[in-house]
């Protein structure tokens, strides 16, 4: 699943070559919300997901595809070198993970070990994967700790609402504010860096 048309023809042309027709595309789309049903369809033994796509996202992807399909392995790709997009795709269901920066060629060998069982990542992303990490972010006030933590829970924003006795449209404005001071994109990723930070059990 990827957005740029070329890497993917890139790998339509190398997979079938240098594996002696072992691996072959079978389908894609740049469709992020297309995703798991492409792959509910094709059944391939694997999915290459790419991170950056449009809205709902890859970790949306991901997530899904391992929802619907869970035998197929998935492999998150991107071309950033921030790791916790990486890590929440890990978290959200992804046998491995492989930079996009590689040469097609090079992505072969651990393209094939994850197909043999194998889960691959960069070193530099086990080390941050293995890395403890109880800090907060950023700093965020006992509303916004409340509200992360019911986010959390997955409370919708009704619930949240009646609980805080304001309008459902300004919670989903303290949600939006909240995503933006957490940098991430979706309320499972702000779910994510509560438990890193250990707010969870607060």
């Amino acid at each position: 699943m990827d957005d740029h048309p070329l890497f993917v023809r890139g790998l339509e042309l190398l997979l079938p070559v240098t594996t002696d027709g072992r691996a072959e595309v079978v389908g894609s789309t740049g469709d992020a919300a297309a995703a798991a049903s492409l792959i509910s369809r094709c059944l391939p033994d694997l999915a290459l997901v790419d991170l950056h796509m449009p809205p709902p996202g890859g970790i949306r992807a991901v997530a899904a595809i391992r929802r619907t399909t869970p035998r197929v392995r998935v492999v998150a790709m991107s071309g950033s070198a921030d790791p916790a997009p990486a890590l929440e795709a890990l978290r959200a269901g992804a046998e491995g993970f492989l930079p996009k920066t590689s040469e097609p060629e090079e992505l072969l060998p651990p393209l094939l070990a994850i197909l043999d069982g194998w889960a691959v990542l960069p070193a530099a992303l086990l080390r941050a994967a293995l890395r403890p990490s109880r800090t907060t972010p950023v700093d965020l006030d006992s509303e916004e700790r409340w509200l992360l933590r019911a986010i959390s829970a997955g409370r919708n924003t009704v619930d949240i609402a009646e609980e805080l006795h304001v309008s459902e449209r300004t919670v989903k404005r303290m949600t939006a504010a909240l995503l933006r001071k957490l940098r991430v994109t979706s309320r499972a990723e702000a779910a994510a860096v509560a438990g890193q930070a250990g707010l969870l059990g607060e």
